[in-house]
């Protein structure tokens, strides 16, 4: 909490205006999709929502490479921030571990946003959502994947978890590779943005409403299936975003 003492009237005014964006968002998701109820609509309504909602933190991003619309996007993960600035740059439905869909308020909230939740530790939920991202596939919806499985401090890539790949493998759909990175002037991003090993979700999101302003780095690449099997594409997904890192050298 010492983000709290440090900066009170900072995070209060933020949570604040927090409060009031999720209230507008709430009643937009009423609006925009309580009659079309499509996986694409709401994909649409969260990437209004998170433009919306990265002004409260300050996050400023800068983007490179094409930006996809469609097909798998296959993406490195540092924090729960990393989804509203994904949605931010374009509208896509995310998967996501199962034990978000319990986090007070984020957890429905990423549900209306038509998150696909999987527990990898079943084989029959990794076949349901693997049918589903085909499905929305087929439907031009972007698919946002996070193959490392959980969170990290940014330092390496972590190794790809293969079993939600094979609707790429299987497919012709477009995909991408993208890379997410953090640069915080009066702080330490690996331990103030990046969320990972045993972290607190609230006293964390507390912290970073305390920091002066957050600016994020997104880059963009097409991705080469080149025959491969999953986890031959799990490798070469992971050489990808490797690539994009050690390519850019200014948020080092």
């Amino acid at each position: 909490m010492k983000g709290l003492r440090r900066h009170p009237f900072r995070v209060l005014g933020r949570f604040c205006w927090f409060a009031v964006e999720v209230t507008l968002a709430i009643l937009a998701f009423g609006w925009h999709c309580a009659f079309r109820p499509s996986l694409a609509e709401r994909a649409r309504w969260l990437h209004r929502a998170s433009r919306r909602h990265l002004r409260i933190f300050r996050v400023t991003t800068d983007v490179g490479g094409l930006i996809p619309l469609r097909g798998l996007l296959v993406c490195n993960h540092l924090s729960y921030l990393d989804v509203l600035v994904l949605s931010s740059i374009t509208p896509a439905v995310f998967v996501a571990k199962r034990e978000i869909r319990g986090w007070p308020l984020f957890g429905p909230l990423a549900s209306w946003a038509g998150t696909l939740f999987v527990d990898r530790e079943r084989r029959t939920a990794v076949k349901q959502v693997n049918d589903a991202i085909e499905l929305l596939l087929k439907q031009d919806v972007l698919v946002v994947l996070f193959p490392e499985g959980t969170s990290s401090d940014g330092q390496t890539v972590l190794p790809f978890k293969s079993s939600l790949l094979e609707p790429a493998a299987q497919s012709s759909h477009p995909l991408f590779v993208g890379l997410v990175q953090y640069r915080l002037e009066d702080g330490d991003v690996g331990e103030e943005i990046c969320y990972w090993r045993d972290m607190v979700f609230f006293p964390h999101l507390i912290n970073l409403a305390s920091k002066r302003s957050i600016r994020a780095a997104v880059r963009f690449a097409p991705a080469d299936r080149a025959g491969a099997d999953r986890k031959e594409l799990a490798r070469q997904l992971r050489s990808g975003i490797l690539q994009l890192k050690s390519n850019f050298s200014e948020f080092r």
